[in-house]
């Protein structure tokens, strides 16, 4: 199921924007759009960065419909709906798949703090009964657990695995391409770089939510082995990839993308808060470089 889907270069986790507490579907095909024509080679509604915990399912749903309407089949679409409720995050996946997302972005449960046997269990229910092939997600720092790398090879061998992304860090990277064929995305921007570097084909990123043809430069560069134009490109991105994580993602990111012109509001829901003025002038400075190229 689903091997032959091609999931690497840029995937774009996109931000869910809101307008008066609701959900903003124009702003959001707007943000998407752009996402397209800024470069990004397949599109992640619904995770972190898109607020999922705070989406009812029917939002969820809909963002997700529309992210594939969007797309329209120029990039693949893979959509988060991954929860700690296994059968819940069953139903979503095969929601998701009739609505003709590519994949499902498979998250670790968090809170209930599932063994590795729980886990090979709940990610094989949302690839098997769900009907979507799976982008694996680790993400320790907000889910408690970690993904083994036995646990990523046995979902693996299986079937279904298409890739993983991965923000445990990057000791974890050479021996999972020791132990499995599973292509590895960066789930962090800062590290996109070195893990590309050892053998990650991507990112899954926040940043390029506000530069994508710049997180693609660099991404291309690396895929290429052109390390000099990636660590170029690294580095001056730094300033931003910090400053997008000066307070829990997605509050800058929003707040960056209004400073770019493309959304109306940074908006978030309960329990986030309004970003801090003084994240807004650290996100100003890093985007000089960029906002200034484009007004050239």
């Amino acid at each position: 199921m689903g091997e032959a889907l091609d999931i690497r270069g840029v995937g774009t986790a996109i931000v869910t924007p809101f307008k008066n507490e609701q959900v903003d579907y124009d702003a959001l095909a707007h943000l998407l759009e752009r996402q397209i024509e800024g470069g990004a080679n397949f599109l992640v509604p619904c995770g972190t960065t898109g607020e999922s915990p705070t989406l009812t399912d029917e939002e969820r749903l809909r963002v997700i419909e529309k992210t594939v309407e969007v797309a329209n089949s120029r990039v693949p679409v893979v959509a988060g709906t991954g929860t700690n409720d296994t059968p819940h995050s069953v139903a979503m996946t095969r929601a998701a798949w009739r609505l003709g997302a590519d994949a499902c972005l498979a998250v670790t449960p968090y809170y209930n703090k599932p063994t590795q046997e729980g886990l090979y269990r709940h990610f094989r229910a949302m690839i098997d009964d769900g009907g979507l092939p799976a982008v694996l997600y680790h993400i320790p720092s907000r889910c408690g657990i970690s993904i083994e790398i036995d646990t990523v090879k046995r979902v693996a061998e299986a079937g279904g695995v298409v890739g993983l992304k991965e923000t445990g860090g990057v000791e974890r990277v050479t021996d999972l391409r020791l132990a499995t064929d599973v292509p590895i995305l960066s789930g962090d921007d800062g590290l996109t770089l070195p893990m590309m570097a050892l053998g990650g084909v991507g990112v899954i990123s926040v940043a390029s939510n506000v530069v994508p043809e710049a997180i693609r430069r660099m991404v291309d560069a690396a895929a290429a082995s052109d390390f000099v134009t990636a660590r170029a490109e690294h580095e001056k991105l730094t300033p931003l990839f910090d400053a997008l994580f000066l307070e829990s993602n997605p509050i800058p990111v929003k707040a960056a993308v209004v400073l770019t012109g493309h959304l109306e509001n940074a908006d978030v829901r309960l329990p986030l808060v309004e970003v801090q003025p003084a994240t807004v002038e650290a996100l100003k400075q890093a985007l000089q470089p960029f906002l200034a190229s484009a007004t050239a």
